[in-house]
Parts: C-alpha cells; structure tokens; sequence
C-alpha cells in the first residue's frame, strides 16, 4: 500500500518537475517583507488541527528524500525533520510553495499538498516522529575545539532566540536546531550570511552577518552536537 502511494505521488512530482518554475516572491530583499507574516494558505494551515493518521500518507511522497523516518541525510543534502515544530514546518513548505524561499529540489513535491489542510497534516505528522539517534556531525580531528569555540558564540548571540538547549520556540516560529544535521546548519547559515536565504528573519541576518566561515563551522559544530528535544527513538515508554 505505502509503495504504491510513494509511487503514484513520486509520478506525480516528476510531472511538476515539468511545469512551471516555482513563483518567486520578494524576500528579505524587500522593504516591505514581514518574516512571519500570516497570510494566505499559512495562516489557514496555522489554524486547523493537524491529523496525524492523514499526515503519515501525505508524507508518503516527502520520504523519498527526508526518509519514512524523517531522519535526513547526515551529509546534510535533506535536513532533518522528524521532531521539529509544526509552526516551522508549515511556515517552510508554504514559504517554498509561495516563492519567498528558493528550493527547486523541493518545490515540485511540496506543491503536490493540496490545500492548507494537509499542510497541517503532514507536518503533525513529522512532528510526532521519534528521533533518530544518530545524525551528521563535525568530524574534524579538531571537533572538541570547534564545538567548545561554537558553545562560546552560542551563549552569546544564539540562545537567546533558540533556547539553551537548541529547542527553539514553537509560537514564535523559530527551529529546532540542537541535533540537525551539521552540514545543513552550516550550508543554511552561510546562505543566510551571503543574503541567499530570502525567507530568512532579519534579526537572524543582522546577527550572523559578521560572522566568517570558521565561526559559522564551530557554530554549527556545537549545534549538531546538541541532543534534540523530545522522543528518542528506541525510547521505553
């Protein structure tokens, strides 16, 4: 049943892969742009309750990339999901459906969610997933130097927004960010650095703008080195 849902909905985004480029709104770039404006299909999703059981089918066609577990991959290609807040989600897919941030691997698939209904669905869904145990670290033979270089910076300027255990903040849409993937963190804060995040917060540009490669690597490598909040995988219940 599930092989032949990822099948018909695998089908379905390559035919999007032949379709119209994704629409490109204005972001950060823009005088006018609100980080967390909501509006349109992400207020709508923000307001329903989310269905688990409907979320696990919608998902079917997101772990092609992200895995059924919602795991990623370590080498950072696909992020992490599984455990992260559904506000985040659900600013993320309709931001990418909606053009303000650019992600054309991603857009075909996340444009086959048909309404802001099963927006919330899914990302219910990768919210109640159990996290994995294992995920993509720093692996320099330098990694106890970069994370406690990386611990430093964070105190400073980082956990003020994401908390002292990297958890984030559900209501005000900021990431779970302990246990993600480091080559991800290190790939999505670079971009928001050089300007190339346009759905990026402000404040979060303000801050890391100073910041060179080697700061935002130990940044990163104490990110990743985090252990992510919620239900172990494996756990006894």
């Amino acid at each position: 049943m599930k092989i032949t849902v990822l099948l018909a909905a695998l089908l379905s985004a390559s035919v999007a892969f032949a379709g119209p480029p994704a629409p490109k709104k204005e972001g950060i770039e823009g005088q006018g742009y609100v980080w967390n404006a909501q509006e349109g299909e992400k207020i709508e999703a923000l307001q329903k309750k989310g269905d688990v059981t409907r979320g696990e089918e919608a998902y079917e066609v997101c772990g092609a990339c992200h895995l059924p577990s919602g795991a990623g991959r370590p080498d950072g290609t696909f992020p992490q999901l599984a455990g992260q807040h559904t506000t985040v989600l659900i600013k993320q897919m309709a931001d990418i459906r909606a053009g303000l941030r650019d992600n054309p691997t991603m857009y075909p698939f996340a444009a086959t969610l048909v309404d802001p209904q099963e927006l919330a669905d899914v990302s219910a869904y990768i919210e109640s997933l159990c996290i994995p145990t294992d995920h993509g670290k720093y692996e320099g033979a330098d990694a106890a130097l970069q994370v406690a270089k990386g611990k430093e910076l964070y105190e400073k300027q980082c956990k003020e927004c994401h908390g002292d255990t990297g958890a984030g903040d559900k209501a005000k849409f900021y990431p779970v960010i302990a246990g993600q993937h480091y080559k991800y963190l290190l790939r999505q804060m670079t971009e928001i650095r050089d300007g190339h995040r346009r759905n990026a917060n402000p404040d979060m540009v303000k801050v890391i703008k100073p910041y060179t490669d080697d700061q935002l690597v130990a940044i990163s490598a104490y990110q990743a080195s985090l252990k992510m909040p919620g239900s172990m995988c494996g756990d006894k219940k």
